[in-house]
């Protein structure tokens, strides 16, 4: 019996509702793709991603990241990562979570791709 219960149009299935890991894994994404600042009344929620998109990927920017994504993982009581890999990706940076689903020990690897954005005349 599922304990989480939510909901998501980005599935590609007729049923919206998504449940446990899935509905974790979906507020994750969720939370990802919010720039930290963004959120009207919350300026600490989101991700830096976004703004280090067009620095080079060093070793502290990549430290800065992972801070960042631990950080934002570390909210969420019914995650946790075992593991983390940020690389270059073709128009920006590419993030690998190996996250672990605490109440049933499920694992996952989610990889998320933060693209630069492009200008379009």
């Amino acid at each position: 019996m599922a304990l989480y219960y939510g909901f998501s149009t980005y599935r590609k299935q007729k049923k919206f509702k998504v449940t446990d890991f899935e509905l974790a894994k979906q507020d994750l994404i969720n939370h990802l793709n919010i720039r930290k600042g963004e959120k009207l009344m919350n300026p600490e929620f989101g991700s830096i991603i976004w703004g280090l998109l067009f620095e080079p990927l060093t070793t502290e920017v990549k430290s800065l990241i992972q801070d960042d994504l631990e950080t934002i993982i570390s909210y969420d009581p019914r995650l946790s990562v075992s593991n983390l890999v940020i690389s270059e990706y073709l128009n920006g940076i590419q993030v690998q979570i190996d996250l672990i689903f605490r109440d049933t020990d499920e694992r996952d690897i989610m990889v998320m791709n933060f693209d630069k954005p492009t200008n379009k005349t």
